[in-house]
């Protein structure tokens, strides 16, 4: 399976070599350009069937992600799983429900995202379903490029597990290399 998203991926031109500034904060020499496959409607479709059938079973009755790659994802895997698909949205240092959004105390909700690096949007929408009183029953993710250092405290399921080492700006040798830093998508 994993070598059928790397296709797609790869087909979208999504993968990208040089030196990138990442939305944590980080730097790598690769960059995945996930709207340039959440651009054609059957990538993504075929990308959040497989986010589906690992959770089928569940019992999901909301999926959550964040803005702006999460809300596609949430919106695909809530349509193929019959329910509600949300998103949260950034203020400041935080994640909020906002567009009279709201999780209700005991529903169980899934929360999507597109490339996981180090989490942090992600622990934000947790904290989002905890402090509702809401169950997070798991995390699905098209992309995850976290080497395995992340644990959420519940399943973690992935499309695709890539090796691609991200960097603190000032620990990162594409920069002591003197390569230019690309600040790619927002």
């Amino acid at each position: 399976m994993s070598s059928e998203v790397m296709e797609i991926f790869k087909e979208a031109g999504a993968v990208m070599e040089g030196h990138f500034l990442l939305s944590s904060g980080l730097h790598s020499s690769i960059y995945w350009e996930k709207f340039k496959v959440l651009q054609h409607p059957h990538y993504t479709e075929k990308l959040c069937r497989i986010i589906v059938e690992h959770f089928k079973g569940k019992e999901i009755q909301v999926v959550v992600g964040p803005t702006t790659g999460g809300i596609i994802l949430a919106f695909e895997v809530a349509r193929q799983l019959g329910v509600r698909g949300i998103f949260a949205e950034k203020e400041d240092e935080r994640r909020v429900l906002r567009r009279g959004f709201a999780i209700t105390s005991n529903e169980r909700a899934l929360i999507v995202d597109d490339i996981l690096t180090t989490g942090d949007s992600i622990r934000r929408i947790i904290d989002i379903i905890n402090k509702m009183g809401a169950i997070a029953i798991g995390v699905g993710v098209l992309v995850d490029r976290s080497q395995g250092e992340i644990d959420f405290g519940i399943p973690l399921f992935s499309c695709v597990k890539v090796a691609a080492p991200a960097y603190l700006p000032k620990q990162c040798p594409l920069c002591a290399a003197g390569i230019p830093l690309v600040r790619p998508g927002g």
